[in-house]
């Protein structure tokens, strides 16, 4: 198969031996077909790239706007906060 090959339908045999620079041709934009005993059995295509999502600035604004106790309020029940507030960083000694 040479670099320039115009060829676009390829065996089964041929198409394993030369994938790689098949779906190099493919990812380029042509369309390959695969046959199997001469009759067309499968074909390598481009796919398009993922169009990605568009930004939108200031969706979270105002999701932040909460005090702390608010914040933890739907975390915790009102004994849990206040263990945790009465709760030393260090450990007891051993």
């Amino acid at each position: 198969m040479a670099e320039a090959d115009p060829q676009t339908t390829f065996n089964v045999h041929e198409a394993k031996t030369h994938f790689s620079r098949l779906v190099d041709r493919a990812h380029a934009g042509e369309e390959i077909v695969v046959a199997k005993a001469g009759v067309p059995y499968a074909k390598l295509v481009p796919i398009e790239p993922p169009v990605p999502a568009r930004r939108t600035p200031g969706r979270f604004r105002g999701l932040m706007d909460l005090s702390e106790e608010e914040a933890l309020a739907s975390c915790f029940t009102e004994e849990e906060l206040d263990e945790i507030e009465d709760r030393s960083i260090f450990p007891p000694d051993a």
